[in-house]
């Protein structure tokens, strides 16, 4: 079997596996949802895997902690702050694969790259703060890393306008927006809309992240 057919193959297996959790999503279906929701980044890690020569252990350690977050978040009511704290760490790692990437004093570029992050950020503070709670702390340190993310991810493309760079920040913009759609369900106005897009924005997000390092790889 070639390279390019275990990448089309396992690439057919993940997008089978990201539908099938999508319709769980839309049609409410637990026991589907309990079933594919793990699958997701263990089937992206395989195309990964398919997909490059040296693995990076970096990337791999982000799937990881993000497989745990979706496991938590199948029970929000009881494992929330664990799942908020796995996605913390494979965003903490984000961070790291993204500022090893950069190569240029970009002090200036930064704090001009920071401001649309840290606008969203206050501005979704300042919606869900009165529901916080104890998660205040939580969410804060929360929000700041996935903003720094966002903020790495614009800094590499604007110091280098490449098609992976392009992903990367993609990526990571989409990934912030499903975040955030999570707090303004869980803390301001449950839709049913949200829970769908949410999970869309995430799968399309980390794939994207994925190709980008493949790409970067290759």
């Amino acid at each position: 079997m070639t390279k390019q057919t275990k990448i089309t193959l396992a690439s057919i297996v993940f997008l089978l596996v990201a539908i099938a959790d999508v319709y769980a999503v839309i049609t409410q279906n637990k026991t589907i949802e309990m079933i594919f929701k793990p699958l997701l980044m263990t089937t992206l890690a395989i195309v990964y895997l398919v997909s490059v020569k040296r693995p990076s252990f970096w990337l791999l350690s982000a799937l990881f902690f993000s497989f745990w977050g979706d496991v938590f978040l199948l029970d929000k009511t009881n494992f929330f702050v664990f799942g908020l704290a796995s996605f913390l760490v494979a965003h903490v790692v984000y961070i790291k694969i993204t500022t090893d990437l950069l190569f240029k004093d970009l002090t200036v570029k930064m704090i001009t790259s920071a401001m649309p992050f840290v606008l969203l950020f206050v501005v979704l503070l300042g919606l869900i703060y009165a529901n916080l709670g104890d998660m205040l702390l939580p969410v804060i340190v929360y929000g700041i890393t996935i903003s720094t993310f966002g903020t790495a991810a614009l800094l590499n493309y604007r110091q280098q306008k490449t098609t992976a760079n392009s992903w990367l920040l993609l990526g990571a913009v989409l990934f912030i927006t499903s975040d955030s759609l999570i707090a303004l369900n869980n803390f301001y106005t449950p839709k049913r809309l949200f829970d769908i897009a949410i999970i869309v924005l995430y799968i399309v997000s980390q794939y994207l992240i994925v190709k980008s390092i493949i790409a970067k790889d290759n």
